[in-house]
């Protein structure tokens, strides 16, 4: 008699394993799915990149209060000094703001298709937020010259 309950017992307890086995499975391959990046966001640091954008991070309190400033993942430009500087905040994937002159919007725009409804969205948040630091965003900043104790340089900042 317990040779019939062993030999009925081993194909149920294999049974359960294989389905163990299926769960764990599972689970392993949705987790490496969810460390895996974003696709769209690391083709458009590259595009920036390759375009001759430069990634500045937003490493302080005010650098990170600029950079929520700007629409995230869109392209805008903002003036310094009369000439526009344009800037990609990306806050989630490298929590930095590509900016670029024109020569890189140049080569942006030759390797991606901008309309001309995108460039009057990009005037028309100009226009919502006018107030944009440029100190910030200096290399030399610091939180003494972004406060305004002490005089810091002036640079161009792309």
């Amino acid at each position: 008699m317990t040779s019939q309950i062993r030999s009925h017992a081993s194909p149920l307890f294999r049974a359960g394993l294989r389905h163990w086995r299926a769960i764990l499975s599972s689970a392993l391959l949705i987790s490496t799915a969810a460390c895996s990046p974003y696709r769209p966001v690391q083709k458009a640091e590259v595009s920036f990149a390759l375009a001759g954008f430069r990634a500045h991070p937003a490493d302080t309190t005010a650098r990170w209060a600029m950079m929520n400033l700007l629409p995230p993942n869109t392209l805008t430009y903002r003036m310094q000094n009369g000439q526009p500087v344009l800037l990609y905040a990306d806050p989630i994937a490298c929590g930095c703001v590509y900016m670029g002159d024109k020569t890189a919007y140049a080569a942006y725009k030759a390797s991606h298709s901008i309309d001309a409804a995108q460039e009057q969205g990009m005037t028309a948040e100009i226009n919502q937020h006018p107030g944009w630091d440029w100190s910030v965003w200096d290399s030399t900043a610091d939180v003494d010259v972004v406060n305004g104790l002490r005089p810091g340089p002036s640079h161009v900042f792309y």
